[in-house]
């Protein structure tokens, strides 16, 4: 873990972390809500957001740092026979046999791609994101959507929170100077809203029809999904099943079982 938070993404998240609290300490210091609730001795508005943010922190911190679902060993392994007898047990299944990964050398599971910027095999592997620099994966997807949810609520709590504190003035020179930290931090906030809102809903589809990012946008490369029919799913069992399964299973599944019972012919 240490190696990971002092290594090659030290000063993204570095970033992420000093731009929130200098977000946070403005909202704080300008005529917003905020101050104003703390002049009153109201508090409890200023306690439950500085909270949230701590929270969107936390997680962030624990999906960045968190094993997305390395293969640290073959996917498939026969326990009396060698690798020969291995392969003809595979071959029965009405499934693509599982290929060697060409660069760890490791035997890989159905749904694991291997990502260049973290030099592992990652099961269910969604995609590599440079603001977490960390893959998203079996392990941590689940934890990454409850980020980016909680995450959009801190961000559009700060737009209020920003826009509470706009000072009013006679000429737009003088408006622009008494509110250019808070228009700054509207800028900010505001992109980042745009962002989180679409990767939230993108992630919350693929959940709902048990896809990746990967197997949505490679679909016609990935060999256990090019020969299926055009738009067909080998994974999914209806939106209900797979948000419980995406959200609530916290075990490794075998997809090549899934994938087996999603395309068995019932005659």
């Amino acid at each position: 873990m240490f190696e990971k938070m002092f290594g090659s993404g030290f000063l993204v998240r570095t970033t992420h972390t000093v731009l929130t609290w200098v977000i946070t300490l403005i909202l704080f210091l300008h005529n917003t809500d905020l101050r104003r609730c703390e002049e009153k001795g109201e508090l409890t508005q200023p306690i439950l957001f500085s909270l949230l943010v701590l929270l969107s922190v936390m997680l962030y911190f624990s999906v960045s740092l968190m094993d997305p679902g390395f293969v640290l060993t073959d996917a498939v392994k026969c326990p009396t026979g060698s690798a020969e007898e291995s392969e003809v047990m595979i071959l029965q299944l009405p499934v693509p046999r599982l290929r060697r990964c060409g660069f760890c050398l490791l035997q890989q599971p159905m749904r694991a791609k291997h990502c260049r910027m973290c030099k592992h095999c990652v099961r269910r592997f969604d995609h590599h994101c440079p603001w977490i620099e960390n893959c998203v994966g079996e392990r941590n997807h689940r934890w990454f959507i409850v980020y980016l949810a909680v995450q959009l609520v801190a961000l559009l709590w700060a737009l209020q929170i920003a826009l509470s504190g706009l000072t009013p003035s006679g000429s737009w020179e003088r408006w622009f100077q008494l509110n250019w930290f808070l228009l700054a931090v509207l800028g900010v906030v505001g992109v980042f809203s745009i962002v989180v809102v679409l990767l939230l809903g993108c992630h919350l589809y693929l959940a709902a029809i048990n896809c990746t990012t990967w197997e949505f946008m490679s679909r016609h490369r990935i060999s256990y999904l090019r020969n299926c029919v055009e738009e067909e799913n080998p994974f999914d069992r209806g939106m209900a099943c797979n948000l419980w399964d995406f959200f609530c299973i916290c075990r490794s599944v075998v997809w090549e079982h899934v994938y087996h019972r999603g395309n068995r012919n019932p005659v």
